[in-house]
Order: C-alpha cells, then structure tokens, then sequence
C-alpha cells in the first residue's frame, strides 16, 4: 500500500513498525519520496485490516491524506517488520 499525506519527518516509518511487529505481522515499510510512504505487510487478514485502520491515523505529528492499497497473496515471503531503504 501507499500512503501519501504528512508521512516523512514525522516518525511514521517507525510507527509503521512498532504497530505491525506489535500486531504480530511481516513485512517492511519505506519512504518513496514526494510525501509517500510504502508498506508491503503479511498477516491474518483481521491484523492487517486493523493495521491498515491505525496507519490511516498514524503518529501525532503525521496526517495522511490517501491510502492506495492493494490486497493480494504475498510475492515475497518476510521475515520480521523493518524499514527499509527509500524508493526514491
């Protein structure tokens, strides 16, 4: 999925982070420039969709404006949740 909105400078990296590896899922987050953030994330489709409601909110300092997002199976198998490095 991409968020775009107030996402980089904010903590919502990390914030992506703490909320996924606290729901129990995988995957990664990064920032792609241009005031967006990609989240690639696994799991069980009610830990995603809750997931997918608290980054709507994101960290205090954040305000996300639009959410692209694109279920479908995992290509990719994840081990963990993590940022990683930019799109840009």
């Amino acid at each position: 999925m991409v968020l775009s909105g107030r996402v980089q400078g904010v903590g919502f990296r990390y914030f992506a982070v703490e909320r996924a590896q606290r729901r129990g899922l995988t995957g990664w987050v990064r920032n792609l420039g241009e005031n967006r953030v990609e989240v690639r994330a696994a799991g069980p489709s009610s830990e995603l969709d809750a997931f997918l409601a608290e980054l709507r909110l994101g960290p205090p300092q954040s305000r996300v404006d639009a959410v692209q997002a694109d279920w479908q199976p995992p290509a990719e198998e994840f081990s963990g949740f993590r940022v990683v490095a930019g799109g840009w």
